[in-house]
């Protein structure tokens, strides 16, 4: 296919990245199931993520169930994307696998779909040591040099640590523009040894923080309750921007606290080791809650998840619901009816 535009680079990483769920349908938890996309909620989140001014989107991570889609499903869920956003913001969509030749093939396919980019994990079979880890990356970069990778730096999917050596070698790789970040613990050193090469999305409570660290270099975040309601993410954005212009932090100060307050019960007992056991039903019950959007029920074996987290992940999710009010948005209806 024709491309509209040639490979992002880091420069183009900015603002609210929203991460989304892929919706699913009432029977995508029976393991019979075959075509478990609800493409109709998709295609209407999506739309209402641009509309919403947010700057780009990413898919097919975790709670996004790209470990439990089938490629067929992958490739309609990115193909109905793509058609959507039209080219108005970045669309990255996951293609990880537990092997590179799956990997560059699902990789190939995504980018004649016409996605931008991948958000791309590291094989999670056997652990890796750095310069594996740095290979792999290589190599799909190689065999698709026109595709975006952004790295989903997770250490507990993934077993591995990201240390500096690492940081170091991928960004020397042009294809790598950008990584999902989880921590800011190690962000200065970080920053330093990739020199502006890779964009660091740093979580939505750590966007503050960051953007202290480095006004320049840290201008983008990604955000899981952007999908619980946009409105938060991109006033998020507009406060810490503004601050960097007048050099008043304190609206932004308020809001991070506001969106730290309102993500904490979602992390059983305050252990994140935890929430990530669970986090795919964590993620989506909270979605739910908030009734933006409807990310439906888990695909099969992450089904199962113990009640109280529920619990918990529904408090946040009606927690952020009423920040998304304050902000300027109200609950979709559609999403309970």
């Amino acid at each position: 296919m024709t491309r509209k535009r040639s490979r992002l680079t880091a420069a183009d990483i900015q603002g609210a990245w929203v991460i989304m769920p892929t919706p699913s349908k009432e029977s995508a938890s029976d393991w019979r199931s075959e075509s478990t996309v609800d493409i109709d909620e998709a295609v209407r989140a999506v739309e209402g993520l641009v509309a919403a001014g947010v700057d780009g989107i990413l898919s097919l991570g975790t709670f996004g169930e790209g470990a439990t889609l089938t490629w067929d499903e992958k490739r309609e869920f990115m193909g109905a994307m793509v058609e959507t956003v039209r080219g108005r913001v970045p669309f990255f969509g996951g293609t990880t696998t537990l092997n590179t030749r799956d990997t560059v093939r699902q990789t190939k396919e995504a980018y004649d779909l016409g996605v931008d980019g991948t958000m791309l994990g590291l094989p999670m079979w056997c652990k890796m040591e750095t310069p594996a880890a740095v290979q792999f990356f290589r190599d799909v970069a190689q065999a698709v040099p026109e595709m975006a990778i952004c790295i989903y730096a997770n250490v507990e999917a993934f077993k591995f640590e990201y240390p500096r050596a690492f940081w170091a070698q991928v960004s020397e790789i042009p294809q790598v523009v950008c990584a999902k970040y989880l921590t800011i613990a190690s962000l200065f050193t970080d920053l330093k040894l990739t020199k502006g090469r890779v964009r660091f999305l740093t979580t939505d409570g750590d966007h503050y923080a960051a953007a202290r660290i480095d006004p320049e270099q840290c201008t983008a975040f990604w955000s899981s309750g952007g999908s619980c309601g946009p409105s938060v993410t991109v006033r998020l954005r507009d406060e810490v921007r503004r601050a960097k212009q007048n050099d008043d932090w304190a609206v932004a100060k308020h809001i991070t606290d506001e969106v730290r307050a309102a993500i904490a019960p979602m992390f059983p007992r305050g252990d994140i080791k935890e929430f990530y056991k669970y986090n795919i039903a964590i993620e989506k019950a909270r979605i739910d809650a908030a009734g933006w959007m409807r990310a439906g029920p888990c695909r099969p074996p992450y089904q199962l998840t113990p009640p109280e987290y529920l619990e918990g992940a529904r408090r946040a999710g009606e927690s952020w619901a009423e920040l998304a009010v304050t902000y300027g948005e109200e609950r979709n209806e559609h999403t309970h009816g």
